[in-house]
């Protein structure tokens, strides 16, 4: 009972990184202990099937109630306090690279290794460059009759969604379909359907990315661990200057530092949280 009321809560918090432009869903799998798990699902859904849809229906679970929340809230947060929440996105990056670098130790670490980190960490940061400034609510409903834009922006944000480090929701603001999506979800929680069949398109490629993704890394993580993890912490890094970059473009009237230095702290301590939570709950995988 414990570890299914442990994955509503893993699921809840994948739920806000893929809301949240900037943050990795697949840093906070790999701090609560559960990423490996997911992307052995993702390489090979139907072997162990029953034990499959066990472990995942508490991450649906989680992942709805945090959507609900967090999608009719999120207009509210960003035009409120959006400069102190990409902190707290800052902060919870920060708070996980602890958890990578007792990974790269664990694997070992060689010095050609670092040729991968380079260039993840060039990747993470020019998404985070080319995102900054369009304004994440920028863009109209327009997108959601564009099926191919749609399809390409689904492929890629399943694709997105398993590369540590990297963040679903902010190369989907560099794709233009971000803001028509979340609409979309705001008017599908009022049930209003117009827009079912896209959204509907739109998951279907998602998942299609991720299972093409998730046999790839499945592969990468098992046969070359050490460059796989060094090449995750530059990731991590390149996210992290990526969204400081970002909160450099956002003026707040209401935006104090003492605020901002607050929310740096509690996304910190929130990483440190799933850190030790899930090392808690997942003791015989360490």
């Amino acid at each position: 009972m414990k570890k299914f009321l442990y994955r509503i809560l893993c699921g809840f918090f994948l739920g806000l990184s893929i809301i949240a432009p900037g943050f990795s869903g697949s840093l906070v799998a790999i701090a609560m202990g559960i990423y490996h798990e997911i992307v052995r699902i993702m390489s090979n859904p139907l072997k162990k099937l029953k034990e499959n849809i066990i472990y995942c229906i508490p991450l649906g679970v989680g992942l709805v109630i945090s959507a609900v929340v967090f999608v009719f809230a999120f207009r509210q947060l960003f035009d409120s306090y959006e400069k102190a929440v990409y902190l707290l996105f800052v902060g919870l990056i920060a708070g996980s690279i602890p958890l990578v670098f007792m990974e790269v130790r664990k694997t070992g670490f060689k010095p050609h290794y670092f040729i991968g980190a380079a260039c993840s960490f060039a990747l993470a940061l020019a998404v985070s460059i080319f995102a900054a400034g369009d304004g994440l609510m920028s863009g109209d409903t327009a997108s959601m009759s564009d099926w191919q834009g749609l399809a390409l922006g689904g492929f890629a944000a399943g694709v997105t969604a398993l590369i540590p480090g990297m963040s679903l929701s902010t190369v989907l603001v560099v794709l233009g379909v971000y803001s028509p999506l979340i609409f979309a979800a705001e008017a599908l929680m009022r049930t209003d359907f117009s827009y079912a069949i896209p959204i509907g398109l739109f998951i279907i490629c998602t998942v299609v990315g991720l299972m093409c993704t998730a046999k790839g890394i499945k592969y990468v993580f098992e046969k070359y661990p050490g460059f796989s993890n060094t090449t995750v912490l530059g990731f991590q890094f390149g996210s992290l200057l990526g969204i400081a970059y970002q909160s450099h473009f956002i003026t707040e009237e209401n935006f104090t530092w003492t605020l901002g230095g607050i929310m740096l702290v509690v996304g910190f301590c929130i990483s440190i949280m799933f850190i030790i939570l899930g090392r808690i709950m997942n003791k015989d995988q360490y």
